[in-house]
């Protein structure tokens, strides 16, 4: 399969560009009116009664470096998952990514405040999109995991380590950069709660069964080799919290057959999925190449339709 980074020069999907413009707009509103970010950003002490803001601040780039950034990486990245995924779920996930994000981040402005009495913490607007971001590269690593992106030429890193690249090296500059805590909650809580939403909710046509439960994509599969035996005791509280609530009901449904689990509910499907994904983004790039060339693709909607 060829580079995903190669796919980069190539258009992007109608709903990432929708969102895309979406981040632009709401970027040029707060420069125009700077009063606007009180009312659109997260402002954990005027949250309530603005409850709105836990909806509006992910679409709110206070930056501009922020608001070409985010939209660029929706353009570039989303584009891989929306085809795979289809253009409902992978607007359920950043719905969903986006709003839970935000309340984790206002629950730790709140914890924050009371620990040490400082109100910065309550009157810092906190917005941006890198939280969405974040989550729409763990879907990355669930889909391509083995995939090799492009990060500085001739440098390359398997796409499974991106979520780990984009939060390590966060966690290290907010140690000597003031204002971190506009973004970092961002990146960590959006990272996690797309990882929680893809290993345990998100619900698969084909099979009728939630999330994905393969070991490659198990929370300890962030972390280096050495430090699994650590994560994984911890991690498992997890699966039987979330694994209770999501998959009890899909039992019931005949997601499972005495102990012995039906087709489609194991970690073998889990590979399956990821191999049609990449075979469907394969056929996506090569129709894509065809028509930037110029040449004729008669099965280019054909291959679509595949997508």
């Amino acid at each position: 399969m060829s580079c995903l980074g190669g796919s980069f020069s190539f258009g992007s999907t109608q709903l990432c560009k929708g969102f895309a413009l979406v981040l632009v707009f709401g970027h040029a509103v707060v420069q125009i009116f700077p009063s606007a970010v009180t009312y659109l950003a997260l402002v954990p002490a005027r949250t309530i009664p603005f409850a709105w803001n836990l909806l509006t601040a992910g679409y709110v780039e206070q930056a501009v470096v922020g608001a070409i950034v985010s939209a660029l990486g929706l353009l570039f990245i989303g584009r891989l998952l929306e085809p795979i995924w289809g253009p409902k779920e992978f607007l359920k996930f950043i719905f969903v990514v986006n709003f839970l994000t935000y309340i984790c981040a206002f629950v730790t402005a709140i914890a924050l405040y009371y620990i040490t009495k400082e109100e910065n913490y309550l009157y810092a607007p906190i917005s941006g999109f890198h939280g969405v971001l974040a989550g729409i590269l763990v879907g990355i690593k669930q889909i391509f995991p083995d995939q090799e992106l492009p990060l500085i030429p001739p440098l390359k890193i398997k796409a499974k380590w991106m979520p780990s690249l984009l939060l390590l090296p966060s966690i290290a500059v907010s140690f000597f950069v003031e204002g971190s805590a506009s973004y970092l909650p961002t990146l960590i809580f959006g990272t996690y709660v797309g990882w929680i939403y893809l290993r345990y909710f998100q619900r698969k046509p084909e099979t009728n069964i939630r999330g994905d439960p393969s070991d490659e994509f198990a929370f300890s599969s962030f972390f280096p080799q050495s430090m699994r035996p650590i994560i994984e005791p911890i991690a498992s509280i997890l699966d039987r919290i979330f694994c209770r609530r999501s998959r009890v009901p899909s039992e019931a449904k005949g997601y499972t057959l005495g102990a012995a689990p039906l087709p489609g509910s194991d970690p073998i499907e889990a590979s399956r999925r990821r191999e049609r994904g990449a075979r469907a983004l394969e056929e996506r790039l090569a129709s894509e190449r065809l028509t930037a060339s110029g040449a004729e693709d008669p099965s280019h909607e054909d291959a679509e339709e595949r997508v």
